[in-house]
């Protein structure tokens, strides 16, 4: 991993474009559920994307990864709305869209995080960058006085389920979805936990 690598919150406009592309790398087949062409779907992240709800890992002016977060006043993907999908898709691609999309939403408990996503460019995986932005998401958590990260993994990636809870992460449940795997390409998903202490 290069030595200047840095941990930022947000990142400027002109890496909308490259964050949306790593962004779709890593949930791109579960986006394409709801958005199956690929050059729209990246141009629809690319305008949804809010900066302000992530951590970017860079090297340079190069994006190496990227985590979202949703807090009760918004979320990194909380742009992919109703209008901007009717603006791209159309009515009835963004009819489909907002259906399968409401399929992955997920509501916050009080003083929660809740993960929007992390994704690591191929070339710096095995780095360590999925953990820096992790722990620095943790170091912004304990400040703004959340109590709770929650996030989801498939059980399809049993290697980041193995980072998390490497990194502190308490499964806590599992929901099974055998009656939409057809749909969604996993059968169950586990919630797991990371508890923040109290600042002293």
């Amino acid at each position: 991993m290069s030595n200047d690598l840095t941990i930022t919150r947000g990142f400027p406009a002109e890496l909308r474009s490259d964050v949306a592309v790593l962004y779709d790398a890593a949930f791109g087949p579960k986006l394409a559920i709801a958005i199956p062409d690929s050059a729209r779907r990246l141009k629809i992240l690319e305008a949804a994307i809010d900066p302000a709800y992530s951590f970017v890992a860079l090297s340079g002016q190069k994006v190496l990864g990227v985590a979202g977060f949703k807090t009760p006043s918004g979320a990194f993907t909380s742009g992919i709305r109703p209008q901007l999908l009717r603006e791209r898709l159309g009515l009835l691609g963004a009819l489909r869209a907002t259906l399968i999309l409401a399929l992955f939403e997920r509501e916050l408990s009080p003083r929660e995080l809740l993960m929007d996503g992390i994704s690591v460019s191929p070339g710096a995986r095995g780095g360590g960058v999925g953990t820096k932005l992790l722990e620095e998401l943790k170091l912004f958590a304990a400040r703004e006085g959340f109590r709770t990260i929650r996030l989801d993994v498939i059980n399809t990636n049993d290697g980041a389920r193995r980072l998390y809870e490497r990194l502190g992460f308490i499964p806590t449940k599992t929901s099974h979805f055998r009656y939409l795997q057809w749909l969604l390409g996993f059968s169950a998903a586990t919630t797991l936990e990371y508890g923040i202490q109290p600042a002293a």
